[in-house]
């Protein structure tokens, strides 16, 4: 029987990706196609608490174009997730009613723990559990996920509301920021870590940090220089501290119209890259570690997984 090709779509605050995928035959999953489209769907949900009509649409047209990729690929199942920023807006229906029309599954919402689980689903799954435990940190726009165990499922998992975008809107206003600015931002995150470790002490007894999404990838395409993404360079790249604290200190002190020149760093992610830096550094700083590896696999491959060895439609 031939395996199933299976797509998985996530809606994040940030940006909206897709994931093609089949089933190989040594267990793992062979990766067809990965799209990813930065739409900004949590723009101002922290202050207004819904998400705005632009953001929406932006979302939808990235969906309309992953349509196209899916039905050339002949998938034959689809699962479609939202996060943060649908969780926290009153109106998050509009958008999963005109999602279900553009893909013809409905959106789930994901609560921050399933998150959480599915990220570490993702990317524990290449790792040898000999290297474990893991500390999966996944850097959203809205939230970030914290998840540790040596697989395959975590042993603790939670979600904090901090994220690159939520991080910027409440607390980076000038260009560039200014160090209160910026030290107020780490405070936040620091706080939050408190709370990461009372709940999931586990978390301090971690072997390895696991780090994911784009954030962490353009820190290390940022130190790599990389004049065009190169997934092959970043996946399983090991990004050390230190040369987080420097790409940090580059793209803090610049403005963002110098800062877009930084080979590695997109354009569209030029004014929410240093509020992720922050949770980065501080979540380097907070738990003493001397790097992390930066990981391609994601929520994405845990949903697309889902799909095929748990037989979801």
């Amino acid at each position: 029987m031939t395996a199933p090709t299976v797509a998985a779509v996530d809606c994040g605050t940030n940006s909206t990706r897709l994931l093609v995928a089949r089933a190989l035959n040594g267990g793992g999953l062979g990766t067809l196609e990965r799209e990813m489209v930065i739409t900004r769907l949590g723009a101002d949900v922290d202050a207004s608490g819904v998400l705005a009509p632009d953001a929406v649409e932006r979302t939808l047209e990235a969906l309309r174009r992953f349509r196209r990729t899916i039905d050339r690929h002949g998938v034959e199942r689809v699962r479609v997730t939202a996060t943060s920023a649908a969780r926290d807006a009153a109106n998050r229906e509009e958008l999963f009613g005109a999602a279900e029309e553009v893909l013809g599954v409905r959106p789930e919402l994901l609560d921050g723990a399933e998150e959480a689980r599915l990220s570490f689903l993702g990317a524990a799954a290449e790792l040898d559990p000999e290297d474990g435990p893991f500390l999966v940190v996944d850097i959203g726009g809205g939230s970030t996920e914290f998840a540790v165990g040596a697989g395959p499922e975590p042993e603790g998992a939670l979600s904090v509301d901090m994220g690159c975008v939520r991080l910027t809107e409440q607390y980076l206003h000038s260009d560039p920021p200014r160090p209160e600015e910026l030290s107020a931002a780490i405070s936040v995150a620091e706080a939050y870590l408190d709370d990461v470790v009372r709940e999931v002490p586990q978390t301090r007894d971690a072997s390895l940090m696991v780090g994911l999404a784009g954030t962490v990838t353009t820190v290390a395409a940022v130190e790599l220089g990389l004049a065009h993404y190169d997934r092959r360079l970043i996946h399983h790249f090991r990004l050390s501290r230190n040369a987080a604290e420097d790409v940090f200190r580059t793209l803090a002190t610049e403005a963002r119209a110098d800062r877009v020149h930084n080979p590695g760093l997109e354009e569209a992610r030029a004014d929410v890259i240093v509020g992720g830096c922050c949770i980065l550094v501080a979540v380097l700083r907070y738990f003493e570690l001397d790097s992390c590896l930066v990981s391609e696999a994601d929520i994405l491959d845990g949903l697309a997984r889902s799909l095929v060895f748990d037989g979801r439609s």
